[in-house]
């Protein structure tokens, strides 16, 4: 018995370590390129001479770069350029911002079989492939630029002059020929020193052997988190070769491993958004209200069991944008706010309240029995009407009021929404520019920790049930001894 176990024990462990059950994420066990954010764009000669066999053997070339890269918005962002006697943008730096996508679409790239106008392709690099409307970053010391260029033969056109254009504008060139090239052109192109930047292979059949070496030219950071914060909500730890994800103090790291949360323990909570969509908020400050929103969102454990969140806006109407419940992660959380049109017209802050009360925390609105509410009411302005009955309605039924305001908000009106103590519920702020701020303060004190005057309450109610039980067991003991007591002289 003791072999059989031991022996079930060793394939356990076999199959744990084929499948990444180590503690780090299979993805990042394996090779990463560790290097500063890089706008890399390959610039691939697909002329007649090139034979349908050799540009797939070019395919596997990028690919097997690409493999080793660390792909995101803030790490490496790779393009494709594929060109003959004119010029294809196979897809762009802002194209493909994960590795599985851009792999597929190397796959798809497909030969142009004419020309070789290498100057022509350069320029096209310069003027769109590493421009920021196809999703070059900024220069900055902070950015590396990429060329590979890849081809096997004489240019039809000149390229040192928009070569060196290029090399001015900060660009890394790396020029690689195959077979019969021309190497006084592949030495105009790249850039110094030629001995790092200039590579020579006989044929397409070992151009892999290369892949190394641009492993070893992009792998050159210690620190995998310096290439960004790979998807991380607050903080990326480097580790070795991999990365975990980590929280600031006061947040929690969720279940994904990634985003964080303010609410300890993922506590369930139905959160309402009541926004103003009044015309004096204008359109630019609206979009700042919409990322108020996904700001504090961000902080949430959102799920089936966690937190719910529900958004209302309201300007002389009121508008439900989505009920609580109907989005059950950030990402569409966070969507759906974005997808928010501004109404504009006017404050009927009252009715919004009213609204809440009524329709935004009903179990047929997606409320959840027995879970604590709670509303961030947002406004910019002085309500057109009544706020008291309603403000005073919601914090009757225990909800959790916030209130918000920006510019030209009516403090005392904040004050009357705002649940006790209100100096803790309500928050002001005469810029719109600075509600990321308040956002921040938000986000710690959203949670709804459990009421230790609840848990004694039980714990008494327990008492007093194990009191009256013993009390109850006592008399039924008094009684039965009576019973006997009578049926003894009933006997006699």
């Amino acid at each position: 018995m003791t072999v059989i176990i031991s022996g079930i024990v060793f394939l356990v462990l076999l199959l744990c370590q084929e499948h990444g059950v180590t503690g780090v994420p299979p993805q990042l066990r394996g090779h990463q390129c560790r290097t500063r954010p890089t706008d890399l764009v390959f610039i691939i000669d697909s002329s007649r001479s090139v034979r349908p066999s050799e540009f797939e053997q070019v395919k596997v070339f990028l690919s097997q770069v690409i493999e080793s890269l660390d792909v995101g918005p803030n790490a490496t962002r790779v393009g494709v350029v594929n060109y003959a006697s004119a010029v294809k943008n196979e897809f762009s730096l802002k194209t493909h911002r994960t590795k599985a996508p851009l792999l597929q679409a190397v796959r798809r790239i497909e030969p142009l079989s004419t020309g070789t106008m290498t100057g022509l392709a350069i320029q096209f690099a310069i003027n769109r492939a590493f421009s920021e409307v196809e999703g070059a970053r900024v220069r900055s010391p902070g950015v590396n630029k990429v060329a590979i260029i890849v081809t096997d033969g004489r240019p039809q056109d000149g390229v040192k002059d928009v070569a060196a254009r290029a090399r001015a504008l900060g660009i890394e060139i790396f020029a690689i020929g195959v077979g019969r090239v021309d190497m006084p052109t592949l030495r105009q192109i790249a850039s110094e020193p030629l001995d790092e930047h200039v590579d020579y292979v006989e044929s397409y059949s070992v151009i892999e052997k290369l892949t190394k070496k641009f492993q070893e030219a992009f792998c050159a950071v210690s620190d995998l988190c310096a290439t960004g914060d790979h998807d991380c909500q607050q903080i990326c730890v480097s580790t070795g070769a991999s990365y975990t994800c980590a929280c600031k103090e006061g947040f929690t790291l969720n279940t994904d491993g990634k985003s964080c949360s303010a609410c300890s323990g993922g506590a369930a909570t139905d959160l309402v958004f009541l926004i103003d969509g009044s015309k004096s908020v204008r359109p630019e400050n609206f979009e700042l209200v919409k990322r108020f929103i996904n700001q504090i969102v961000d902080s949430l454990d959102v799920s089936d069991r966690n937190a719910h969140v529900g958004l209302v806006q309201y300007s002389s109407a009121v508008r439900q944008e989505f009920p609580l419940g109907r989005f059950s992660t950030k990402k569409d959380i966070k969507a759906a706010v974005r997808k928010m049109s501004y109404m504009e017209k006017g404050t009927m802050t009252g009715q919004a309240l009213k609204y809440l009360v009524d329709n935004s925390f009903a179990i047929s609105s997606g409320a959840r029995p027995g879970v604590p509410k709670v509303a961030i009411v947002f406004t910019d302005g002085r309500s057109q009407d009544y706020i008291n009955d309603a403000a005073k309605k919601a914090k009757e039924l225990g909800y959790k009021m916030f209130a918000v305001g920006v510019g030209n908000a009516i403090e005392d009106e904040l004050r009357e929404i705002a649940s006790e103590p209100v100096a803790e519920h309500y928050f002001y702020t005469a810029d719109f520019k600075t509600i990321n701020q308040i956002a921040k303060k938000l986000q710690s004190k959203i949670c709804v920790e459990e009421d230790p005057c609840e848990c004694e309450a039980i714990l008494n109610f327990q008492a007093k049930v194990d009191n009256l039980i013993k009390a109850l067991t006592q008399k039924l003991e008094a009684v039965t001894r009576k019973l006997a007591a009578l049926e003894n002289r009933i006997t006699v």
